[in-house]
């Protein structure tokens, strides 16, 4: 299957379960699931949800997680502290990036909006070198805009 046809295929998974829940943790777990059950060669799927100046672990799938990010620090505090999409081919060339599995190398982290301000982030780790790209970050953000609106965030 190529990604699109993949992202075809979860898309209508995650707005069924957002039409049926509007709280936020039961629908950030649902799609931290459906996300690491459904994408290929991927390690990690998962939140963080900020907190005053700091990133803080919100539910996910995979192995345990660093629980506390910095704004601005790794791949996940900068997408949060710059608002946007951050796809890193290789994590160990990215400057201040945080180990928290040295098994990933490729990572995507998609920024989640409240009233127009960081609410969050989706992030997704992978242990294949440049495993994400441009559709991932076009359905990525489709999804995360969709948990936006359904959510009570």
């Amino acid at each position: 299957m190529t990604k699109t046809q993949i992202y075809d295929n979860l898309s209508p998974q995650i707005t069924s379960l957002l039409e049926a829940e509007t709280d936020v943790i039961a629908n950030m777990a649902n799609m931290a699931a459906v996300l690491f059950q459904g994408l290929p060669q991927v390690n990690w799927a998962g939140f963080y949800i900020l907190r005053t100046e700091e990133l803080v672990l919100g539910p996910f799938q995979g192995k345990p997680a660093c629980v506390r990010i910095a704004l601005g620090r790794g791949v996940c505090g900068t997408c949060a502290k710059t608002g946007k999409t951050q796809i890193v081919k290789d994590v160990h060339q990215f400057p201040g990036h945080i180990a928290c599995d040295s098994a990933s190398r490729s990572e995507i982290v998609v920024p989640i909006f409240k009233n127009k301000k960081i609410w969050g982030v989706l992030d997704i780790d992978s242990p294949i070198e440049e495993r994400f790209d441009e559709t991932d970050r076009l359905y990525l953000e489709k999804i995360v805009r969709e948990f936006e609106n359904r959510s009570a965030i």
